[in-house]
């Protein structure tokens, strides 16, 4: 009975050695890709949001009651254009008064300048007259004194009378000089007048400004204010972003930073209108980092006019094409073992399937992409190369040809897509 279980257990061993002696002569199945030559493109894609050059907040310059809103949000305006307009009655009765202050002014000085002048040259003459028959007075009063006719005390009463008509004189004489055009009374009544016109300037110019007026070409982004309402210097009223060139602006992973180049060719696309793409090119990469994100400021510039269906701070799928050969080698990235660099260059290995084994053959790399890898030296087109998988060098190998076309998910183990949904969420 032992001998036959023996027997038994001795036949099973040899039939499973044999077993395994056909399927090792038959080899491993594994996947393999061939390699062939062909274009390839290498992006980067990121988000990005659409920004004006420039945005600014219109206010008003006084305090005062809103009449009328005259744009709405999303409006076009243009420079000049009425925005908003405050309650003027106020204003106006400002105007007014300040005008009639300017023309009491000026009828006081035009005043001075004729009947003033004619009144102080009549009083001078008058006090010319007085002082001559004050002195004449005074000699005949010298002769009856010194004749004895009267008393010395009439003398003295001449003399006063003298010294009155020359103080009159005098005053007289200043009353004509003060509004002479070069005299002090004139000269206070100009500038009277000239503050009387700049306070009118003052109030015609507040007037003016009950008018809120656009400073540029502008579309009207924001608006926070609405007929009624008080509003004070300093207050925002209105959101504008200025005419100009639409720009996107992103920020990219610094990692990314070695591809970005400007003046690179992108294609940007709205996810709410996928079917209307539109070019762009890199305008500006910014000289310093973002510490906290850890990212670059990349503006871009549209290459047509912006499509109608562009908002302000709309956000925007980017596809920057960073490398291009228009004739090459490519395996995908799911081939390469073992990546390096020797000498400044990329290197690593690939395990090429010859005769049903796998041999391990060194690579040169170039340009590199989401899911492929341009193999500069080390291979030739038509070879079969293995995908990444637990499989040593020497093994023998039942290879299952893989259909692959750089730019799918087929090979490379859905990198693509990882990293794109990375660099989607860089600029939210």
């Amino acid at each position: 009975m032992k001998h036959r279980w023996f027997w038994i257990i001795a036949v099973a061993a040899l039939a499973m050695g044999l077993a395994y002696v056909a399927f090792s002569a038959r080899g491993v199945p594994a996947d393999v890709v061939q390699v062939r030559s062909g274009p390839l493109l290498r992006s980067l894609r990121f988000s990005a949001r659409v920004a004006t050059l420039s945005r600014v907040d219109v206010g008003s310059t006084i305090t005062g009651r809103v009449a009328q809103v005259l744009v709405d949000e999303g409006a076009a305006v243009r420079r000049g254009q009425k925005l908003v307009r405050l309650e003027p009655e106020e204003l106006r009765a400002a105007v007014a008064q300040a005008a009639a202050a300017e023309r009491q002014a000026q009828a006081r000085l035009a005043g001075l300048r004729s009947t003033g002048r004619s009144a102080g040259t009549a009083a001078l003459q008058q006090a010319e007259a007085t002082l001559r028959a004050a002195q004449a007075e005074l000699a005949r009063q010298q002769q009856l004194v010194a004749q004895g006719f009267v008393s010395a005390s009439r003398l003295d009463e001449a003399r006063r009378a003298v010294e009155v008509a020359q103080a009159q004189q005098a005053s007289a004489r200043a009353q004509v000089q003060a509004i002479a055009d070069s005299g002090t009374d004139v000269a206070q009544a100009q500038a009277q007048l000239a503050l009387a016109r700049a306070a009118t300037q003052a109030a015609r110019a507040r007037l003016a400004q009950a008018d809120i007026l656009a400073p540029a070409d502008a579309r009207v982004l924001a608006r926070h204010v609405e007929p009624g309402q008080i509003v004070q210097p300093g207050k925002a009223l209105l959101g504008l972003a200025l005419a100009g060139p639409t720009q996107l602006v992103a920020p990219v992973d610094e990692r990314f930073l070695d591809q970005l180049q400007v003046g690179q060719a992108a294609i940007v696309v709205a996810d709410a209108f996928p079917d209307r793409p539109f070019p762009a090119r890199v305008l500006t990469i910014a000289p310093a980092i973002d510490a906290q994100r850890g990212a670059v400021e990349v503006k871009l510039a549209l290459q047509q006019q912006a499509p109608a269906f562009l908002r302000e701070d709309m956000t925007l799928s980017v596809d920057v094409a960073t490398g291009r050969r228009e004739r090459a080698l490519v395996v995908p990235l799911g081939a390469l073992r073992a990546p390096g660099a020797e000498g400044g260059a990329a290197t690593g290995s690939v395990l090429v399937v010859a005769d049903g084994v796998a041999h391990e053959r060194k690579v040169s790399l170039g340009l590199r992409t989401l899911d492929a890898v341009e193999v500069t030296q080390g291979l030739a087109a038509g070879e079969r190369v293995l995908l990444r998988g637990i499989l040593a060098p020497g093994q023998k190998v039942r290879p299952a040809e893989v259909a692959w076309t750089p730019g799918s998910d087929r090979a490379g183990g859905g990198g693509r897509d990882d990293m794109g949904s990375m660099l989607g969420n860089l600029g939210r």
